[in-house]
C-alpha cells in the first residue's frame, strides 16, 4: 500500500516502517510497503489478519507526522516522473529502476491458495491464467495517474511490464522447471522471483518446490470484505477444478496453447481498460462475453461449492461489486460529475479508514485491544 498525507500526496516511508515495525517489507521504491497475512482456511481469521497490520501501520504513521494509507494502485496524483529508492545498495533494485522505471511503483494484492500437488497446481495455473482478467475486472482501482484519468480502469496493469515478455501455459511441472532454468540462463529472469505474470506457481524453493497458486493480477482492493469475496471466488473455482480433472485448456479449448496466450493477453488489456464492462473472448469456445456476465456465470457455478465448504457468506458480496461497480468505476463516476482526481482520492482515504474502523468494531474487537 502507498503511504502519504491526508491530502493524497504519496510519501516514501518504507525504510522507517520496515526498521520500526515487524511484518512489513520494503519494495524497490520507498513510497509503498508490503505486508503478508498468515495462511488460514478460515475467512474470519483472514479478515482480522488483513485489518490488524493496517491498524498497526496507521497508528505508526499517525505518530510519525499524521501520515495515512492511500488507496489506489498507481501514483494517482503525482510522482511518476521519478524513482525513490528504498535501498540504494540493492543491485536487484538497480536493475528494476533502470529497466522499468516507475511503471513498477504500484500497489496491488497477491492472493495465494495452497495446492501441494505440483501437476494439479500446473493445471490450476493454466485455467486461472486464462480467467485472471475476471479478477482484474473485479479489483480495478487505478484510473488515475499524475492527476489525470488515463482511459484505463487499471492503469497499473495496462502499463505494468509483464516479464518475461512471453510466458507459456506450462504443460507439466517439468516443463515449468525447464522453462525457468532457461530464462535464468538467458537473463530474461534475474532470479526466480522475476516472473511477473498474472498467475504463477509459488513456493519456498521455486521452481522445484512449489505449494501454492499466486494470483498477481489484482489491483489493490482496500475493502477487506470485497477482497475476501474475490478470494472466495478464486478458492471455489479452484475447488471445482480440483474436483473435475477434465477442466483443462490443453484438452477443452478450440484454441492451441499459443492462441490461448494471445486470447488472454487481449482479454487482460480489455479488462485493464473497461474492467467489468470489458468485452472478453471465452477461452473454451471463443465466444464474446462481457466480463461481468462471465463472472456471474462462474459465481452461479461455484456457489454450491462455497456453501458446502462453509464460506458462501464471504462469496456473496461479489454481487455488490457487480451491481455498484469496482473502486475504479466508482471513482470515475465521481470524476464524471466534476470531482477532480485529488478530491476523489482524498474522499477514498477517509472512506477506507472509516470502513476499517467499522469492520474492526463489529468483527475484530481483539484487533484494537
Amino acid at each position: 500500500m502507498y503511504t502519504g498525507t491526508p491530502q493524497g500526496e504519496v510519501v516514501g516511508l518504507s525504510d522507517k516502517i520496515v526498521h520500526d515495525l515487524d511484518g512489513f517489507v520494503r519494495e524497490p521504491d520507498s513510497r509503498n510497503v508490503e505486508y503478508t497475512t498468515d495462511p488460514s482456511a478460515n475467512y474470519d481469521t483472514l479478515l482480522c489478519g488483513l485489518l490488524r497490520p493496517r491498524r498497526q501501520l496507521r497508528n505508526y504513521l499517525q505518530q510519525l507526522n499524521n501520515y495515512t494509507l492511500i488507496p489506489g494502485s498507481t501514483l494517482s496524483l503525482a510522482g511518476s516522473d521519478r524513482f525513490y529508492r528504498s535501498d540504494p545498495t540493492n543491485r536487484y533494485h538497480d536493475y528494476i529502476e533502470n529497466t522499468y522505471g516507475t511503471k513498477v511503483v504500484t500497489a496491488s494484492v497477491h492472493i495465494n491458495i495452497g495446492i501441494s500437488d505440483p501437476e494439479l497446481l500446473m493445471r490450476a495455473c493454466r485455467i486461472i491464467r486464462l480467467e485472471a482478467p475476471l479478477f482484474l475486472a473485479l479489483s480495478a482501482s487505478s484510473p488515475f495517474l499524475d492527476g489525470k484519468a488515463t482511459g484505463y480502469h487499471s492503469t497499473r496493469w495496462g502499463l505494468f511490464p509483464q516479464t518475461p515478455s512471453h510466458v507459456p501455459l506450462f504443460a507439466s511441472h517439468a516443463d515449468h522447471i525447464q522453462w525457468v532454468e532457461k530464462q535464468l540462463a538467458l537473463g530474461t529472469m534475474q532470479n526466480v522471483r522475476h516472473l511477473w505474470v498474472s498467475v504463477r506457481p509459488n513456493g519456498n524453493g521455486r521452481p522445484y518446490d512449489l505449494n501454492r497458486l499466486e494470483l498477481r493480477i489484482c489491483d489493490l482492493v482496500t475493502d477487506p470484505i470485497s477482497l475476501l469475496a474475490i478470494t472466495a471466488l478464486l478458492e471455489a473455482r479452484l475447488l471445482q477444478i480440483i474436483d473435475n480433472p477434465s477442466i483443462d485448456p490443453l484438452t477443452q479449448s478450440r484454441f492451441s496453447p499459443a492462441e490461448l496466450i494471445a486470447v488472454t493477453a487481449r482479454n487482460e488489456i480489455a479488462a485493464a481498460t473497461a474492467s467489468l464492462d470489458a468485452k472478453l473472448q471465452h477461452w473454451q469456445d471463443g465466444s464474446s462475453i462481457l466480463a461481468r456476465d462471465w463472472i456471474g456465470e462462474l459465481y452461479q457455478e461455484v456457489w454450491a461449492i462455497a456453501k458446502q465448504q462453509g464460506f458462501s457468506c464471504f462469496l456473496s458480496p461479489l454481487n455488490k461489486i457487480l451491481r455498484e461497480g469496482n473502486e475504479a468505476q466508482q471513482w470515475l463516476q465521481l470524476h464524471k460529475v466534476g470531482f477532480d482526481a485529488q478530491r476523489v482520492i482524498q474522499q477514498a482515504i477517509i472512506s477506507t479508514q472509516e470502513r476499517e474502523k467499522e469492520l474492526e468494531s463489529k468483527l475484530c474487537s481483539s484487533v484494537t485491544a
